[in-house]
């Protein structure tokens, strides 16, 4: 099972968006392990969305649109639900 999923940084209004095996580790890493990269930066994150799927390419795939300009869109609508 693959889970993509999108992060958000409240403390500086950015996204992150990826895919995993292990979503649960993979947060983990993005909050608290990693000590490079992009998400190092924005810390702390939340997860805001996730969908799991059967296999990787299918994961993949769903990465890709989510971070499509209509991908975005979507994201940045559900950020915007549950600050009301």
């Amino acid at each position: 099972m693959f889970t993509v999923y999108v992060l958000y940084s409240s403390s500086f209004n950015k996204i992150y968006i990826g895919f995993t095996s292990n979503l649960e580790a993979r947060v983990l890493s993005h909050n608290v392990l990693s000590v490079k990269g992009y998400t190092l930066k924005y810390r702390p994150w939340e997860i805001i969305h996730n969908e799991v799927f059967e296999t990787k390419l299918a994961a993949m795939k769903r990465e890709k649109e989510l971070k499509s300009a209509n991908g975005r869109k979507f994201i940045w609508s559900l950020i915007e639900n549950k600050m009301k």
